[in-house]
């Protein structure tokens, strides 16, 4: 293949200097959960870019809940956050120690009466008589056991009272995946929910959704009129989304234990892939129209019986190999993982969308650790012609037009297609156009978590996902995992550093297709 031709994007000097339109109104963060991994390479980080690119209000402050420490012991820890963080660098020293200044703490059992009085109590120093004037944000950065304790301890203590989500005093709740164990414990999850809180107030945050990439898909499909007339069956031939990392499980064997990569990856971040992908336009980019086409996809799509399961899918485990030259383990040798762990860390599966537009469309989907490389794309494969007039020489075959949306990393999207070869004789060649945001824009001006947050900040739930979608997934995903709990013998494995187990291979080629490689 020929060099990618490189599309140039030539911004208007008045777009491109316009001032954000968005800003944040007085509130607080409470981020129960805070002396974690997220809090410290996510959460604190992304606040303090935000308010050191004035999208805070100058009062904006957070308010960490754990176990133990003290105002400086918190401060400390995430001024060593922020002044690692990739996002934060450049930004003034004197924004990022006045940010800092407002980090407060509440140590307490999340379990103790008294730690909710101690974090009201926290509040209203912080609140003092403008209290009716600011929001609250509570975000559970806690194992899911957990939520519903809080939960119910926010509603009763008074701390988090429902509502009405456009009063000035707002209080909303941020919810982290997994969100719940399947679709029975997503729906009682809900009910305790839905008894403290309206759903105005629930934000379910999936990071997947805040990358640029993920949102200009929306716009790639429903501002161009180049993309909707083709986005169909008539024209598209195959999906495949693919969420590939190199990684190991890493220190989270006592939470993959119990999940897998199905729970993990597939009920939220490619699921919520192919809604966008999918979707039908929405009639206005407003959250309930936006999340009542995507949840309308996930209805749509045809259901599968345990038993169809190994028809339809294909799991493995990842064993010993080798990434970029280095030899890794398998995952039963990694810390806390049994020895005969039957947890899958790689699938594949094979959906179809059951109407108007899709019937008949595969949507390939596919995510596992120890892949050779760190990739998430949607690839949109479109039919070839018809009739090719065009001769082909001995074993040479048209390859079919392909538009890729690449999410991470190196987000950007690029376009497969047809030239002649420079040259007497009339030969194609596939070729490639593409644009990529770095070239185009610089680096991304604000992350996955940063939009989100400030997102939820003002109300819009948008990017967040509603119940009903929750339990639509949950829906579509549980005969998967119920089917693959059947059967019995040893889990296939794939050596690390492949692109997975043969049987994935075997699933894609009875369409008569592979897989891409990113």
């Amino acid at each position: 293949m020929t060099a990618p031709l490189v599309a140039e994007c030539a911004l208007e000097a008045e777009h491109a200097a316009a001032p954000p339109s968005r800003r944040a109104g007085p509130c607080t963060m409470i981020i129960f959960g805070a002396s974690g991994d997220l809090t410290r390479r996510k959460l604190i980080p992304a606040l303090a870019h935000l308010d050191c690119d004035g999208l805070l209000d100058a009062s904006f402050a957070v308010i960490g809940v754990g176990r133990s420490g003290n105002d400086g012991e918190f401060r400390r820890a995430m001024r060593e956050a922020i002044d690692t963080a990739e996002e934060v660098r450049g930004t003034d020293p004197a924004a990022r120690a006045r940010f800092i200044s407002r980090l407060r703490w509440v140590a307490g059992d999340l379990e103790d009466g008294a730690t909710y009085r101690n974090l009201a109590e926290c509040l209203r120093a912080i609140e003092g008589e403008h209290a009716h004037e600011r929001g609250r944000l509570f975000y559970l950065a806690i194992p899911p056991s957990l939520y519903p304790d809080v939960i119910r301890r926010l509603s009763s203590s008074g701390l988090a009272p429902r509502v009405s989500d456009d009063r000035a005093a707002w209080v909303r709740i941020i919810i982290e995946k997994p969100f719940g164990h399947d679709e029975a414990s997503a729906r009682e999850l809900d009910r305790l929910l839905n008894s403290a809180f309206s759903e105005r107030q629930v934000f379910r945050i999936d990071h997947y959704l805040g990358k640029e990439t993920v949102q200009n898909l929306l716009v790639l499909r429903f501002a161009n009129s180049l993309f909707e007339p083709i986005w169909n069956r008539d024209h598209v031939e195959q999906v495949q989304i693919t969420a590939c990392e190199s990684v190991g499980v890493e220190h989270r064997a006592s939470y993959y234990e119990e999940a897998g990569v199905l729970r993990d990856m597939f009920q939220n971040h490619l699921l919520q892939l192919l809604t966008l992908t999918a979707m039908e336009p929405p009639n206005t980019f407003a959250a309930d129209a936006v999340r009542n086409e995507k949840t309308k996809v996930l209805g749509a799509i045809r259901p599968i019986t345990p038993e169809l399961v190994p028809t339809v899918s294909a799991i493995g485990q990842y064993a010993t190999g080798a990434i970029d030259g280095t030899p890794v383990r398998g995952y039963r040798e990694e810390p806390g993982v049994s020895p005969t762990s039957r947890v899958p860390t790689f699938a594949a599966l094979r959906l179809e969308v059951a109407n108007w537009r899709w019937e008949g469309v595969p949507f390939f989907l596919r995510s596992g650790k120890r892949m050779p490389r760190r990739a998430t794309e949607i690839a949109i494969r479109f039919r070839r012609p018809p009739h090719l007039m065009f001769p082909l020489r001995d074993r040479e075959a048209l390859e079919p037009n392909v538009l890729v949306i690449r999410i991470q990393p190196n987000e950007g999207i690029s376009l497969r297609f047809e030239v002649k070869v420079p040259g007497v004789d009339v030969r194609l060649a596939p070729v490639r156009m593409l644009f990529s945001y770095a070239d185009a824009f610089g680096t991304t001006s604000h992350s996955a978590y940063e939009t989100l947050l400030l997102d939820c900040m003002l109300g819009d739930a948008t990017l967040f996902t509603r119940a009903d979608a929750v339990e639509a997934a949950w829906h579509v995903i549980d005969p998967v995992i119920e089917g693959w709990a059947r059967l019995s013998g040893d889990i296939p494995t794939y050596e690390a550093g492949s692109w997975g187990p043969a049987a994935a291979h075997a699933l894609i080629a009875r369409d008569g297709a592979r897989w891409r490689e990113p």
